[in-house]
């Protein structure tokens, strides 16, 4: 290799690693001043300033139905149409059939018995009407009525000689059996225990119902009830007050209600319990089955507390600024609003991050306080 072309090389590589290195000291430096500028961050902050205020308790509930059962038959059989079409929305009145099941078989069945009975009474007539003489007419009326499509009828009273004498002959005995299986056939058919609406179907005319098996769910309408979460700091408020306030999303007001009763079981993960008004709706309001309302009641605070934006508390705890340093706080939501809370545990004076931040080993500032 030529003289000349060695030299060529050798400023080519000092000339490229010069470059290099002022390269790597420039982004060295940018990103230097790249993270000391990302580690300030300016933060809203407010100073502590604990008062007694008025406040009005809120929490949420769904709307239920006073009553809501889930429709089943006793016996198995053809399930027939009843009253009215069994369909999702469907509204029904006390008394109405709500399903039948092909009644048919146990009909004739009964029929039968009921002629069984009346042979064994006719069989005892002659014996009647040597022994007992005065007692003839009333069990031939008795007969008279003994029909297959009539009701059984009232058993005549007897003395205790008469009595003896029937149940020898197996009339009691039948008639009792009969009595059972009248009683059996009324459950081919299910009434309406109140008027409501159907809130599911799960079988349709011509399916076979087994005895126990869900063929619908239905609600009572017009008495309903509101389930309420309410912390157990709220509790002891909520009862002493009894009565609250319900409104909509919208903030309307649209219910009046009372404590009806307050469950013993505690929910482990909000440490709340479920507490139950009966509501009655204002200026004729339409209340639905599975509304969500807020309930509120007024209650004068007993303790000092400071009100709060909801993002600067989580999981019961919040930031405070100390040397330009945050540490980590625990306070007491004593109530609640849809956008504040109100707390206790802080300290006239301190103060407290608005908003949350996802790294706090960090260098923080502030231009100015928040009040």
């Amino acid at each position: 290799m030529k003289r000349s072309q060695i030299i060529l090389a050798v400023f080519f590589v000092l000339l490229t690693g010069s470059i290099y290195l002022a390269l790597s000291a420039n982004k060295k430096s940018y990103d230097k001043e790249l993270k000391t500028e990302n580690t300030t961050v300016y933060v809203p902050v407010r100073e502590v300033e604990n008062k007694l205020q008025s406040l009005s308790l809120i929490s949420y509930g769904q709307v239920l139905p006073y009553a809501e059962i889930t429709v089943s038959m006793e016996v198995q059989g053809k399930l027939l149409r009843g009253d009215l079409a069994m369909k999702p929305g469907t509204n029904f009145r006390t008394g109405q059939i709500l399903y039948k099941v092909d009644n048919e078989e146990a009909f004739f069945a009964l029929s039968s018995r009921k002629a069984q009975l009346s042979t064994l009474v006719l069989n005892a007539i002659p014996d009647i009407e040597l022994d007992f003489p005065s007692e003839l007419r009333k069990w031939m009326q008795f007969l008279d009525n003994l029909g297959p499509q009539n009701h059984l009828p009232e058993l005549p009273s007897m003395t205790s000689k008469e009595k003896m004498f029937m149940t020898g002959r197996g009339v009691l005995t039948e008639y009792y059996s009969i009595l059972s299986q009248e009683a059996r056939l009324k459950k081919y058919f299910f009434a309406a225990p109140f008027s409501g609406t159907v809130i599911a179907t799960y079988a349709e005319p011509g399916a076979i119902a087994n005895p126990g098996a869900q063929l619908a769910k239905i609600a009572k309408t017009g008495d309903f009830e509101v389930k309420v979460p309410i912390s157990m700091h709220d509790l002891t408020l909520y009862k002493e007050k009894s009565s609250a306030d319900f409104t909509d999303a919208s903030g309307k007001l649209v219910a009046h209600g009372k404590i009806t009763r307050v469950s013993n079981v505690i929910n482990q993960q909000t440490q709340s319990a479920d507490v139950y008004y009966s509501i009655s709706p204002v200026n004729k309001e339409q209340i639905y089955n599975g509304m969500h309302l807020n309930v509120s009641i007024n209650q004068q605070s007993e303790r000092e507390t400071m009100t709060l934006p909801n993002a600067a508390v989580k999981n019961g705890k919040v930031y405070v600024l100390e040397n330009g340093k945050l540490q980590s706080q625990g306070v007491l939501i004593v109530s609640k609003i849809p956008d504040s809370v109100y707390v206790t545990g802080l300290k006239n004076g301190q103060r407290v991050l608005l908003e949350r931040v996802d790294k706090v080993d960090m260098k923080f500032t502030y231009e100015g306080i928040e009040r």
